[in-house]
């Protein structure tokens, strides 16, 4: 420091305050953890000096002072007097020391202080005629959002230096020296350049010694590594970076354990034809995004959970772009970079993201109900194939096809596929069985065993239930999801006890071990899997068996009907017809009705589509219960089917008169009657062709294509 320009006053003003009654202030919130030790670096100390006065990290916030008004007056009130500490807190809180007075002859605080003779006021006042700083506010980490643009100066490593630079963040650019004390820069980075940061999770060795680095993704297509000592300094540059590169609206995107952070061009499912740019934050397994405008909110993709993750193109021109296609809970979204590099940085990081990463349960790839996409893969292949077989899951597998298949639902599940000629049942029930074997947490939580072992103490099966009900609860959002897809699961099963000879007791005998992650097995495990399994219902609240309604006029309602994996919906009209006497006239038509939302929606079923699965897709529901189907009888209908006829103006190619219409649309005059589709040219002159609607087939020669044409 130069103490030629101390004058009396400045030095009498030192003394009146000193370090302890200024630590007072600028050291009242200052953790144990974070106090400069004597061994600090040269880094150390010029973090430690940013934070405590320039970010005011940890000075003390004034009680009772809510907005710039407020300090302002108090500020008046303090110069008058002698405290000049009063003076410093108020100034540094956010206090105007130019702010207007009210006072017609004194319109300055250093006007009041000189009027009332307080020469260290006037003092102090005059050294920081300059400052402006911001209103403190306790909730936002003592900064204002409306504060002034980030600055940030220290050492750092730039790229593959093994020198560190001295480096300032200040009016946008990022620039950086030989040394502190140099004037010429040896190289600046434009932070609007700047598309995406990318925290590094490893530290870098370097000559130096270990390095905490960011890669800063620029336009065009160029990457420069910074790299800071100690991990608190690279979080501090992040914050510096990411205000001054982030809109306001955005900034709330921005988490503490933030990987990946930047811009990208996206589009969604409801607007398909117009791309915009967005701002995007990885942090974990959850993909933050928005608009960063008015125009939009923040959005959230939760990558464990993706139905679809797929590198796509796009066309611009003659140049085709790679495009990253995302698909959860029915939101379509895709995303491409601003060059090649950025968009790999991106679909590494979320396709990592979104993969399997440990054996935890909530680290698996989920479904949109946050179930284990290999347990439900399982689940639905034994139900099935299985559900009626057997000894399901009493049999044995093959060891390598068990070890072959849970690989291949680590590496990805999304993409396995089980089908029947390529997997053996016993292979596929034993998988589910050592996938919960082999997990980082039993599936009922070993934290838990001796509760869930206690509740068999109560002899009341209700009041267990209630136990259960309550551990239940208590467990994670994973675990809970999965409980339920199972003990579902297991309950179809023993309701099919007498075709499987699996009743409750012997799947609790060969899952006990499984949920509870123990050696061996126990009669008090057995005897509560079997009580999770009889009472599904009842823990769960959902009805397995669907509710029906009565019968009324020409609708039959379906009470417990059993059904076979196979069987389809011609079958069941069938059956279920015969079994409750219902006349049949071979004029009728008997068609199944799916019923869902409360009687709200109803839609018929092809004769084809497969009963149980359908049923099965009901537990996806709000409200499985209020699911139900009904046959429904159209008197007549197969006798009117001949008399029908409906005519219309129709676009026809018949796939096969390339060379004589140039493969284009002509207009015909088309009538459907009975089981017959009649072509004309126009409606005067005869058929062109006729096809026997039982019979559709495509051949080579004749493959007939319509299109509707709307009215003008």
């Amino acid at each position: 420091m130069d103490s030629s320009i101390w004058s009396n006053e400045l030095v009498e003003l030192f003394l009146e305050v000193g370090n302890q009654k200024a630590n007072s202030f600028w050291a009242a919130q200052l953790p144990l953890e974070e106090e400069l030790h004597a061994g600090a670096s040269d880094e150390q100390r010029a973090t430690f000096t940013r934070r405590k006065y320039r970010e005011r990290k940890y000075c003390r916030v004034l009680e009772g002072l809510h907005n710039s008004e407020q300090l302002n007056k108090a500020l008046c009130a303090a110069v008058v007097l002698p405290d000049v500490l009063r003076t410093m807190e108020l100034l540094f809180n956010g206090a105007d020391v130019m702010c207007a007075t009210g006072d017609p002859t004194c319109s300055t605080p250093y006007l009041l202080a000189q009027r009332a003779g307080q020469r260290l006021q006037m003092e102090f006042l005059h050294q920081n005629r300059l400052m402006d700083f911001p209103r403190l506010d306790r909730q936002s980490d003592n900064t204002s959002s409306s504060g002034p643009s980030p600055f940030m100066d220290g050492f750092l490593y730039i790229s593959a230096e093994t020198v560190r630079r001295w480096c300032t963040l200040e009016g946008g650019f990022l620039t950086y020296y030989e040394s502190a004390r140099s004037s010429t820069a040896v190289g600046r980075l434009a932070v609007a350049d700047v598309v995406s940061l990318a925290v590094s999770n490893a530290e870098t060795v370097t000559v130096a010694g270990a390095v905490f680095t960011v890669e800063v993704y620029l336009r065009p297509a160029r990457i420069v590594v910074i790299g800071a000592e100690t991990q608190e300094t690279r979080r501090d540059w992040i914050q510096a970076l990411t205000k001054c590169l982030v809109p306001p609206k955005a900034q709330s995107l921005v988490r503490e354990n933030s990987e990946l952070i930047g811009r990208l061009l996206y589009k969604e499912g409801h607007d398909l034809y117009h791309w915009r740019t967005g701002w995007f934050v990885l942090a974990g397994s959850v993909l933050h995004f928005g608009p960063g405008d008015d125009e939009g909110d923040e959005e959230v993709l939760r990558l464990k959970q993706l139905q679809e993750l797929t590198v796509t193109s796009h066309s611009e021109g003659d140049e085709k772009i790679p495009v990253l296609l995302m698909v959860e809970s029915g939101r379509t979204i895709y995303i491409h970079g601003f060059s090649t590099t950025d968009f790999s940085l991106w679909l590494s990081a979320i396709t990592q993201a979104a993969g399997t990463d440990s054996r935890a349960l909530g680290e698996q790839q989920l479904t949109k109900n946050g179930v284990p996409i290999a347990v439900e893969s399982c689940i639905a292949f034994v139900t099935q194939y299985g559900l009626c077989q057997e000894g399901v899951y009493g049999q044995p597998g093959d060891p390598t096809g068990v070890a072959q298949l849970l690989e291949e639902f680590t590496l990805d599940a999304r993409h396995v596929k089980l089908r029947e000629k390529e997997r053996r049942l016993e292979d596929v029930t034993d998988t589910l069985k050592s996938f919960f074997l082999q997990a980082e947490d039993a599936l009922l939580t070993k934290e838990l065993y001796p509760y869930w072992v206690s509740a068999l103490d109560e002899e009341d099966m209700s009041l267990r239930v209630k136990k259960y009900s309550t551990f239940i609860e208590s467990l994670p959002e994973t675990n809970k999801a999965t409980l339920d897809a199972l003990l579902q699961h297991l309950y179809r099963i023993q309701q099919c006890c007498h075709l499987n000879r699996m009743p409750s007791e012997k799947l609790a005998s060969v899952f006990s071990s499984c949920l509870f992650q123990t050696q061996g097995q126990t009669p008090q495990e057995i005897r509560v899997v079997r009580d999770l399994i009889d009472n599904y219902v009842a823990l769960f609240g959902t009805s397995v068996m669907s509710q029906w309604s009565q019968s009324t006029g020409f609708q039959c309602l379906l009470g417990r009907q059993q059904v076979w994996p196979s069987m389809r919906s011609a079958e069941l009209a069938e059956t279920a017809l015969s079994m409750r006497n219902v006349p049949f006239d071979a004029d009728d038509a008997w068609t199944t009705f799916e019923v869902i939302e409360n009687g709200e929606l109803e839609r018929p079923l092809h004769r084809s589509e497969k009963i149980l699965e359908q049923v099965l897709e009901w537990s996806t529901l709000d409200c499985p219960s209020s699911a139900f189907l009904v046959l429904k009888k159209f008197a007549g209908a197969k006798r009117h089917a001949d008399e029908l006829v409906r005519s219309e103006h129709l676009k026809f190619n018949d796939g096969c008169s390339k060379l004589l219409s140039g493969h284009k649309f002509q207009d015909r005059f088309v009538v459907l009657r009975a089981h017959k589709l009649l072509l004309y040219r126009d409606v005067k002159v005869s058929a062109l062709f006729v096809h026997l609607a039982p019979h559709l087939r495509e051949t080579r020669d004749h493959i007939f294509t319509f299109k509707h044409s709307a009215p003008t």
